[in-house]
């Protein structure tokens, strides 16, 4: 594991580490109820969303044009970003454009990994998260730990300080309703004040042209129904080829993200509004970003791309839960940051790639994964690519001493016989100074071995 990951969740506060351990164990147990509880074979839906993924990924060009002529017959203005900074000027530019000064954001991994909100902030236009966990992020100066809930790090008493802190309550109250009664009274008056709104998208559909938008708070139907100017930012791997597909990916979507058969919320933007809509967005704008992702399609781990950012795979991950997501030291935490996160943004950042050691290969962020993303096979795969280009990973022990070990049967059978006497040794005596700090961060279980094969050749007799 990275030793930037093992220090993170070293000095994590219990209180930070019980928060995210509860709300990610949660989340898995409700996944495991309601998705079995709904369907006989899970498991084939899961093939099936991989399999439209992975065909998808394979003809993006194609459906990108498609999406893009669909978009436009609807009234929509596409735009390509193939760079963090090319998307950040096409949103400033068509913002200045319509002359918006202010405007309310849902919840948008994408504009996270773009860092949109100082940006706009930087040159003149006030932004304002609108998810109320991204809004507490943001009153905070802080950084989202989970792909679905952002303040999975945080609990009552924090936020009701921040509220308290920031004037928007008039006293101290960490009763849950009280909160969030207060924080829409605040955000209400800025949704009517402001002059656009910018969204991501869960999906769009290529055949017809419409974005699909998932939410619990409603957030984005407030924030475009008062404005002029709708944007949303969209990664070119959330296309999909038919609105039909959406019967696949909306079932998996709620299951794996909350434990919801469906998610409060479900939006099917056609476009600007039409003639007859009392309300609603006269123009509208669609980003396609980049950002790194065509270097993802054309490397061994595309297979990542498949992901509709559900956060089953953090929530289930047991590095993630005694870390959180700020130890990845990117927007993308987790088993899914493991593997997209070096690839993405690893030009820039090559320090990001020890990232992939981040990670016990147990499997179960594959087992949960609703569009079946090899996860394990694509961390092993970049821990060989790091290998091969030789790149240095501080801390790490080296590990040729138990290849030697293991390849070695008598070798390995003299290990078995004299493992009980690690019962006995200090950690001191480690011959290897990664191994005694390894040893010094973990208690190792007691050695029951090297009984096995006398227990076997007494069977023979």
């Amino acid at each position: 594991m990275p030793q930037q990951i093992d220090q993170y969740a070293r000095d994590i506060s219990d209180e930070k580490q019980h928060s995210v351990i509860d709300g990610s164990s949660k989340g898995t147990e409700k996944r495991y109820s309601v998705l079995f509880h709904d369907y006989e074979d899970p498991n084939s839906l899961r093939k099936l969303a991989g399999a439209i993924k992975d065909h998808t990924l394979h003809h993006l060009d194609e459906y990108l044009e498609k999406a893009e002529r669909a978009l436009t017959e609807r009234g929509v203005h596409v735009h390509y970003a193939s760079t963090d900074e090319d998307a950040r000027q096409a949103i400033l530019g068509i913002l200045q454009q319509h002359g918006v000064k202010q405007l309310t954001k849902s919840k948008s991994m994408a504009a996270e990994e773009i860092h949109l909100n100082p940006f706009l902030i930087e040159n003149g236009i006030e932004c304002l998260e609108s998810d109320l966990g991204e809004f507490i992020i943001q009153l905070d100066g802080d950084e989202p730990s989970h792909i679905v809930k952002p303040i999975i790090h945080k609990n009552r008493r924090g936020i009701a300080n921040t509220f308290l802190r920031e004037g928007i309550a008039p006293d101290y109250n960490d009763d849950p309703e009280t909160i969030t009664r207060r924080a829409r009274v605040h955000l209400r008056e800025k949704y009517m004040v402001a002059e656009a709104g910018i969204t991501g998208a869960n999906f769009v559909c290529a055949d017809s042209g419409r974005l699909v938008l998932v939410t619990n708070e409603g957030n984005s139907r407030f924030g475009m129904a008062p404005v002029n100017v709708h944007i949303a930012l969209v990664g070119i791997e959330k296309v999909i080829p038919q609105e039909r597909d959406l019967s696949v990916f909306l079932n998996l979507l709620g299951r794996s993200a909350t434990g919801q058969q469906l998610t409060v919320y479900t939006e099917f933007i056609n476009g600007p509004k039409s003639e007859n809509q009392p309300d609603g967005p006269e123009h509208m704008h669609v980003v396609f970003m980049d950002n790194g992702r065509t270097d993802v399609l054309a490397s061994n781990c595309r297979e990542i791309l498949r992901c509709i950012r559900c956060s089953a795979c953090q929530n289930v991950c047991p590095v993630y839960r005694q870390a959180s997501g700020h130890a990845y030291r990117s927007v993308y935490g987790g088993p899914i940051g493991a593997v997209l996160s070096p690839i993405l943004f690893g030009k820039r950042f090559p320090e990001l790639a020890d990232l992939p050691k981040a990670s016990s290969l147990c499997g179960a962020c594959n087992e949960v994964c609703p569009v079946d993303i090899p996860i394990p096979d694509l961390l092993l795969r970049l821990r060989d690519k790091a290998k091969r280009e030789e790149i240095p990973s501080e801390g790490a022990i080296p590990m040729s001493p138990f290849a030697t070990l293991a390849t070695s049967p008598s070798l390995w059978r003299t290990a078995m016989t004299m493992s009980k006497a690690m019962n006995h040794l200090p950690i001191e005596v480690a011959p290897i100074k990664p191994l005694q700090d390894w040893l010094g961060q973990r208690t190792l279980p007691e050695s029951h071995g090297g009984d096995f094969r006398k227990w076997l050749k007494a069977r023979r007799k």
